[in-house]
This record gives C-alpha cells, structure tokens and sequence, in this order.
C-alpha cells in the first residue's frame, strides 16, 4: 500500500504566483550625520575641465549640527549645497534680500546669486507661477534660465545641458570679475526636481562624488530634499552613464598618447589588418586555409551567392 502523501513534510516553502512586474531592490542612502563627532570627512575633487572651481574653498561645507538646527520654516529659503551652488524653493527666487545676498537668512542661505535655474512640468500651473518668480531675477539684472520637463524622466537627458550651463555661466563671471558666481537651483518645493539636478552636478563635475553621496551632500544642507525611488534610480543610471564615459576617454586619452609617442620617434604602430577577401586567398595560392576551409572552398569556381540587383 502506497504512503499517504498527505504525511510527507515537505522543507521547501511556495509562494502565491504574482503577475506584477519584478519589483527592484530599494536605493538605501544613509541619513545625514545628526551631530557633528558623526559626521564623515568630506573632500570633492573637481574634473579638469572646470579649473575655475580648483580655487573653491571646500573646507566645512557641511555645515556642523545641521539637521539638529533644522527647522519647518526653513524649507521656505534656499541652502547652499556647494559654495556656488544653491537649492531652494519658488519664492526664494522671489526674495529680493537672499538675491542681493543681504543677511537676514538662516546660515549658509545668502550669499549674491548670479544666476537662477528653474526646473518645471511643461505645460501646468507651476510653469504659469515660475514665470511670475523669475521675472524678479530679471528685473534685477540677474540671469535666468528655465528647464521645461515633460515628466521626472526627462530629467536623465537634461542632466548634461543643465550641468553644461552652470558652468559656462561660472566660467563667464570667473573671467570677467576673477570670483566664482553663484547659482540657486530651485522647483516648487526645491525638495525632488532641482535636488536631482543639482545631485546630478555634483557627480558630474567631481571625481568622488558618486549618486550616493551626492544625495547624501544634498540632505545634509537641505533636510527635506526628497529622492524617491523613482528619482534614486534615475541617478543611478546617470551615475553609469558617467562611469562608462569617463572610463571611454581614460581609453581615449592612452591612445591619443601612444600616438604621440610614436609620432615623437617611437616605434610606430601598426595599422589593423584589414580582412582578406576570397579573391586574395584564390591569388595567393589558398595556403592561409586551414583543411576544413580547403575542404569547403577548395576547387570553387563559383560565388557562394549572386546580387540579385545586377541581374535585369
């Protein structure tokens, strides 16, 4: 008589089938340090294509028992995150007083903006209310640029023009006056869009700042800068982006100077063999053939196929 199956005590265990999407590993960031005996060392090394920013102090950029010190109402004003670099909400683009760089602002909140760059949803009522906030900069002499998005995706591809023009605006004030300007990044809340931009920055103009840090550096000034998952993915793909590109110019720059090391009475390289073509095997006498290639192609007098175009 067979065994009840029902008595076997099977180890493994069975979940219900889902027909959902494979949810992906959640993004963990460590929280800002609350106090300054846990705060970590933090040094930014700037890419050689922006020399200007080798003159920044970086020294205490992170401000000591900041998330200890912060308060509700400071989500109202703009924080800087680097020292040319700010983040805040609309109605900081609004006050005349943080523009001009008047005191009056929590710490580290002021400071002479040269330059406003505002991030928006295309086509909404926040598009409508930027408009109102940045004509103020405008009157006020101040540059001003806009980055319309169809949706947070949008961001990943303008990541490279948005970091492109803060810098060509710092380079532009570095030579005309010899100091660095200073630029407010701000959204609505300057708590999700502008954070990712300005995130996005400082991975991309410094050499140890990977997606990780950038927004841990970003909510140690600004405490309630939100990255969602969403918005965490979307910087980790950036952040491979740039990986892949800067490790394709270390390949190009060791080329280009093997090349001039050549060029300088080193021994020169040897172009790429080109592919040999059946008519150059049939020339030479087939004797580059291993037997397989004897055995297919030996004693052929014919093309393995025919150009139906020529044939009218």
């Amino acid at each position: 008589m067979a065994p009840d199956v029902e008595t076997f005590s099977y180890p493994h265990k069975t979940a219900e089938y889902s027909y959902r999407v494979p949810t992906p590993p959640r993004i963990v960031v460590p929280p800002p340090a609350i106090n300054s005996d846990s705060l970590p060392a933090i040094t930014l090394n700037a890419l050689r294509s922006a020399n200007f920013l080798n003159e920044v102090n970086y020294n205490n950029i992170v401000s000591q028992n900041a998330v200890l010190e912060w308060t509700y109402e400071r989500r109202r004003d703009a924080q800087m995150i680097l020292p040319y670099l700010y983040l805040g909400p609309m109605p900081a683009c609004k006050d005349e007083r943080f523009l001009r760089g008047e005191t009056g602002h929590a710490p580290g909140s002021g400071g002479g903006i040269t330059m406003v760059l505002g991030v928006r949803q295309k086509y909404s009522f926040e598009s409508k209310l930027m408009t109102g906030a940045l004509r103020k900069a405008q009157d006020m002499g101040i540059e001003s640029h806009t980055v319309d998005l169809g949706g947070n995706q949008d961001l990943i591809h303008n990541f490279p023009a948005t970091t492109a023009l803060v810098n060509e605006h710092l380079a532009r004030v570095h030579q005309a006056t010899g100091q660095v300007g200073k630029v407010l990044v701000f959204c609505e809340s300057g708590n999700e869009r502008s954070a990712a931009v300005v995130a996005a920055y400082m991975m991309e103009t410094h050499v140890d700042v990977d997606f990780i840090k950038a927004m841990q550096l970003v909510q140690a000034q600004r405490f309630c800068a939100n990255f969602d998952d969403a918005l965490k993915r979307l910087l980790q793909g950036y952040w491979d982006i740039l990986c892949a590109k800067r490790q394709v110019d270390k390949v190009n720059t060791g080329a280009f100077g093997t090349m001039q090391s050549a060029s300088n009475g080193a021994a020169a390289v040897s172009p790429a063999k080109t592919k040999r073509a059946l008519e150059q095997d049939h020339s030479e006498g087939m004797d580059c053939m291993d037997d397989d290639d004897l055995e297919r192609f030996g004693g052929r007098t014919f093309a393995p196929f025919m150009d139906m175009s020529l044939k009218t």
